[in-house]
């Protein structure tokens, strides 16, 4: 029988390559191409790593999103334009007999791009192969009827996709490179023989008594025609077809601007006479001179693109190529994309971790500071959990497979830091309305100038209209508009990741600085998240040893997360502990029993009292932990009152140092927490912070984080707890802690890797730094474009006799793009709030350095 059928939520994220790009305008134009596809319900475009990030809300056809880009005039990479075959394994449920099998198999073989379909009801498995998406299996699996579920799929960036990516990259760069020399080294004779002309003196001469003025117009002619055709020919493969669809950007610019004033010298060369009297000069070094800057400057854009994406490069260097594994008795090394879940892989010293799994065998210690920002390595044993790019040191062991491919952690991490990387920022929304109607208006105000130049300009009028026109066309190029905001996200949000400050939204990068609160968990945030002994002060005439492993010895006994804190404190100091008997546990005092012959007892001041023991020996200390908000216990030895204890989980190393740093950025802090007010008040008072709120329940922090947005304006909230899911997800901005639960996780915005408080201020300082780019970026590119367009139109000549050149137009063009690239690339040097020794990243032993 058929299971009932159940809705099934498709929306999902695709992720496209898009070629052909060069600024904000083409964004705008392939974003309402892909936006206009059915299913699509969001589109966002990153210039910067050429790449499309898809929402969708149903199965979308591959060949549907690739027809759209190819229809706004770019293209899909050879490799992507297809949907890659894979082999897809889906769990299902709800199958009772061979029916289903055959009706779920006819299902699965409708789906568009599927290859082969084995439905197996033993396992209740099927195996699907070709090109063809997980969502549209799973949606026919659904609408015949039962429930599936992805067992197994390729997922994540890894090594090969990310060596082809920078193959194709560099050959891209090595094409840009052959390009520009030809363009430089035909276009330098041109330059010489026509401006030579006009700022030497005797060149014009010397050119007319050797070659001739009209041989050299000739000379021009075939130099810059090959320039134009040859290493310039991309501008007008593109920018001519993009014209004729009225949707002009960039490279129509670059197109309409060289062939202007090329045509104009064609007709000045070999038909003179069609020209009014005094206006035949050629331009074409000006149409030389455009094409080989722009070359230039693509090729700065390119080879500073290519440093953007460092920090993608180098989590990805991290995961390790093949793994031995355990086949048949015998040890085989496969490619990593090859393990599946459940092998067992052998690590030897030196070697990074593969995949993430459990030891099985052997032990080692195991450098995790990629992971968890701790530069001592981690001893790892029989059952202990490794993980994927950690470094093993000089053991060796095996382990059982876990998760493997996309599900490994660091897949996830570099997936978190791509999908922020290409993320578009609020701040990027007015960017896109302007630069939409941005190249259009560009033409018009060409169009303007030529008019307003031949109408009323002096003579030659034709000559000063087409010169002018054609520098405002070539000044205009919005590259540095597209480029401004994703270059710096890409940069900022990679330097992040290296200061284990992970960026899940890219919207959190541009809210964090506006943060005026900074709300705390307490427990495994603020402090270590597990009871520790922080206290034992002994009665005059005992031992501390001796004291500590009779208390741990007893206490061996109970199951009290207190009584586990106790008997690892005297496991840490590698105490043996005695052989206990008549161990009696009275619920709600204490815990006795005999050791070695003498009876200890454990327990409260009331307990103490109970039993005829006085505590007022210990009164000033019980009162000083009472104050800190530690409950103190006591413990009798042989009839004699021997300690106070108290166990309490203390504070994280880095936590003070943490607090004084958001204090100096100007923020105020408050811990939430569900703990006792008395101990929350104790470690705040300990810590300096501004506002506690105790004794609350997950949504009572729900709503103590919406009263603190009403009192003080955003907030910030860190947790790592399930319990904290909610608050984390009410926040302007939630931080989770990268060592708590996956739920805390998913419902951040940030992740911080180093499990400690000290990446929050690094968090908002690197937001701060990274907007106050953006904004840099964007104050460049618009006053840039608002300044000079005016100037190339020739507004200043009434007054100072100034004119732009359209040559000086494309070098100050390219100039923009290249002051915008490198002025993102400065965050690479962001020094962050709480810096490392030497000043190294915050992975090392932290302190507080005064923030830049």
């Amino acid at each position: 029988m058929n299971a009932p059928v159940r809705s099934m939520d498709l929306s999902r994220t695709l992720s496209l390559p898009i070629e052909g790009m060069t600024c904000a305008s083409c964004v705008g134009r392939v974003e309402k191409a892909l936006k206009a596809v059915p299913g699509v319900t969001g589109a966002v475009v990153n210039l910067a790593t050429e790449k499309a990030s898809l929402t969708t809300s149903a199965p979308v056809e591959h060949a549907a999103l690739v027809k759209a880009v190819k229809d706004a005039g770019y293209e899909v990479p050879a490799s992507f334009a297809e949907p890659a075959a894979t082999s897809l394994e889906i769990a299902i449920e709800g199958m009772t007999c061979a029916s289903c099998v055959g009706r779920v198999e006819k299902a699965l073989k409708a789906v568009p791009g599927v290859t082969e379909a084995v439905v197996n009801l033993a396992t209740e498995k099927a195996t699907i192969q070709g090109a063809v998406e997980a969502a549209a299996v799973m949606a026919a699996i659904e609408n015949a009827g039962y429930d599936a579920k992805v067992v197994r799929a390729a997922t994540g960036t890894g090594p090969a996709e990310t060596d082809e990516r920078a193959e194709k990259k560099e050959a891209e760069r090595r094409e840009l490179t052959r390009d520009f020399i030809i363009a430089a080294v035909l276009t330098a004779p041109v330059f010489i023989l026509e401006m030579g002309s006009h700022l030497i003196p005797g060149v014009h001469a010397l050119i007319a008594a050797t070659i001739g003025m009209q041989n050299s117009w000739y000379l021009q002619f075939a130099l810059t025609t090959l320039v134009l055709f040859v290493p310039g020919i991309r501008f007008y493969k593109k920018g001519l077809p993009a014209l004729w669809r009225l949707a002009p950007d960039m490279n129509s610019l670059v197109a309409v601007g060289s062939l202007a004033a090329y045509g104009y010298s064609l007709v000045a060369t070999f038909a003179p006479g069609f020209l009014p009297a005094g206006t035949v000069n050629v331009y074409f070094e000006a149409a030389a001179v455009i094409v080989t800057l722009i070359l230039l400057g693509r090729l700065l854009e390119a080879r500073a693109k290519g440093r953007t994406s460092e920090a993608i490069k180098r989590l990805v260097g991290l995961q390790a190529k093949t793994a031995r594994v355990r086949k048949d008795g015998r040890t085989v090394e496969l490619p990593i994309d090859t393990v599946i879940s459940g092998d067992i892989i052998e690590v030897r010293p030196g070697e990074r971790v593969p995949v993430d799994g459990a030891v099985i065998e052997g032990e080692s210690y195991i450098d995790e500071s990629m992971i968890t920002g701790e530069p001592v390595p981690v001893l790892k044993t029989d059952g202990s959990d490794v993980v994927a790019g950690t470094v093993n040191q000089k053991g060796a062991f095996a382990i059982r497979a876990t998760a493997v491919g996309g599900d490994t952690v660091l897949s996830q991490i570099i997936r978190m830091v791509e999908e922020a990387q290409g993320s578009k920022l609020p701040i990027q929304a007015l960017v896109d309305k302007v630069t939409m109607w941005f190249v259009p208006a560009v033409f018009a105000v060409a169009a303007l100038t030529f008019a307003a130049w031949l109408y009323f300009g002096p003579s030659p009028a034709l000559t000063f209209a087409l010169v002018n026109a054609v520098a405002v066309l070539i000044i205009a190029c919005p590259c540095a508009m597209g480029l401004a905001t994703p270059t710096s996200i890409m940069v900022g949000t990679g330097r992040g990741a290296e200061l284990g400050v992970l960026f899940r939204k890219g919207e959190a990068l541009q809210s964090l600085k506006d943060a005026r609160v900074v709300a705390v968990d307490k427990t495994g945030t603020l402090t270590e998240g597990k009871p520790a002994l922080t206290d034992l002060e002994l009665a005059a005439g005992f031992d501390r040893a001796n004291v500590l492993s009779l208390v741990a010895a007893v206490e061996a006994k109970s199951e009290h997360p207190i009584a586990h804190a106790i008997v690892d404190a005297a496991a840490r100091e590698n105490l043996s502990l005695p052989t206990v008997s008549d161990f009696v546990s009275v619920t709600g005092f204490g815990v006795t029993a005999q050791v070695d012959g003498k009876r200890v007892e454990i327990g409260a001041d009331r307990y103490m009292a109970e039993l005829g023991h006085d505590v007022t020996a210990f009164s000033a200390v019980a009162e000083r932990l009472g104050n800190e908000g530690k409950s103190p216990l006591y413990a009798a030895v042989g009839n004699t009152l021997a300690a106070i204890i108290a166990v309490a989980d203390p504070i994280k190393e880095t936590t003070p140092a943490a607090i004084k740093a958001l204090h100096d950025l100007g923020l105020k802090v408050a811990m939430i927490t569900g703990d006792n007010k008395r101990t929350a008040k104790a470690i705040a008072e300990r810590l300096g912070i501004d506002e506690v709120v105790a004794e609350v329940l997950p949504d009572g922090k729900v709503d103590a984080v919406r009263r603190l947005k009403t009192e003080y304006g955003k907030v910030a909230f860190v947790g790592d707890g399930i319990n904290d899911a909610p608050a984390l997800a009410a926040a302007d901005v939630g931080l989770a802690i990268g060592t708590g639960t996956d739920i805390a996780i998913e419902a951040a915005d940030v992740v911080l890797m180093s499990g400690s408080l000290q990446g929050v201020p690094n968090a908002i300082a690197l937001s701060k730094a990274t907007i106050g780019n953006i904004r840099q970026n964007l104050f460049w590119a618009f006053a840039y474009n608002t300044a000079l367009i005016p100037v190339a139109a020739g507004l200043l000549y009434p007054l100072y006799g100034i004119l732009l050149s359209p040559v000086f137009a494309a070098g100050a063009m390219a100039l923009s793009s290249v002051f915008v690239l490198g002025n993102a690339l400065r965050l690479k040097a962001f020094r962050a709030p709480m810096q490392g020794e030497n000043g190294a990243e915050p992975r090392r032993q932290l302190e507080l350095v005064p923030a830049e």
